[in-house]
């Protein structure tokens, strides 16, 4: 009797998210649930001090990466999703909860810094693993290798994006990076994670002009939006907040590196914004130019 009700519920589930995947108002829906409930944490988790933004950054983060889950499983398809960036992402979250946990240096204080944060931070490195096996496991014979081609220069195609991209991230954070944590490795990597993060997207927008098809899905362009939207709220929290981004010898050079590579990120993602913001705007699927550099 228990397994069948467990059943049950879990057909309805699924029907459920299939009806997300499907029909366009539903992803909107979800946008509007995901407002309310904003307002929610914020009324519950946090005192009102501005560093929420930080955590409320982080909350859209685990929104988009829950849309891109929900597609993966209900379309039961990986195509057009770049394992790649699912790979750096999977290290941003790694590595910035290697840092936020066990020390407090670069945590809202706001209440949300209490506990929210590393939840949401930790779901996101939840949902982005759920993705990789299900990209890599569950649905491989759909995932297009092919166009998931960034960085295969030289190198094995699967350690493209590690190169080009995670192991100069690295090497900047070894180099710069603040000392709130006053702790090298915990510093060295909040770094890491902050550098990666502004170029981590990189693989999915280079696939996307490699699709011989410019025509993107649904919940993956959510995804990428939500992604962007998430770091443009960083970047508004550390634009009045660089200057505490001091190094161990009270440079503030850092919090303007810092800064720039944000800046860095909202660049590359433009062309996308324009798009996805016309899409939404006339209620067609969102087309992305052939021509005109990544996006």
């Amino acid at each position: 009797m228990g397994e069948s009700k467990g059943g049950n519920v879990n057909m309805q589930l699924d029907r459920y998210l299939r009806l997300l995947s499907k029909h366009r108002q539903s992803p909107a829906l979800a946008w509007v649930g995901f407002l309310l409930l904003s307002l929610v944490v914020w009324k519950l988790v946090s005192d009102g001090d501005f560093s929420f933004i930080m955590t409320y950054g982080a909350f859209a983060r685990t929104f988009g990466f829950g849309l891109l889950a929900v597609k993966l499983w209900t379309a039961r398809s990986a195509t057009g999703v770049s394992f790649k960036t699912l790979q750096l992402y999977a290290l941003v979250f790694f590595f910035r909860l290697t840092s936020i946990i066990p020390f407090s240096g670069y945590l809202p204080y706001d209440k949300s810094g209490d506990w929210f944060y590393h939840f949401v931070e930790s779901l996101s490195l939840f949902l982005v693993l759920v993705s990789m096996y299900l990209v890599k496991v569950r649905f491989p014979h759909s995932y297009d290798e092919r166009t998931d081609s960034f960085g295969n220069l030289h190198v094995p195609a699967s350690f493209g994006a590690l190169v080009y991209l995670a192991v100069p991230c690295f090497a900047l954070a070894v180099l710069f990076h603040p000392g709130l944590n006053s702790h090298f490795l915990a510093d060295t990597t909040w770094a890491f994670s902050m550098y990666l993060e502004s170029v981590a997207m990189l693989p999915q927008l280079y696939m996307f002009q490699k699709q011989s098809s410019q025509v993107v899905e649904v919940l993956i362009g959510h995804w990428v939006f939500a992604s962007g939207f998430a770091r443009v709220l960083d970047m508004i929290f550390w634009m009045s907040s660089y200057h505490e981004l001091v190094d161990h010898s009270g440079s503030k050079m850092v919090g303007v590196f810092v800064l720039l590579t944000q800046f860095i990120h909202i660049i590359l993602m433009v062309d996308f914004f324009y798009y996805y913001l016309i899409s939404v705007r006339s209620g067609l699927p969102l087309q992305l130019p052939r021509a005109g550099g990544l996006v």
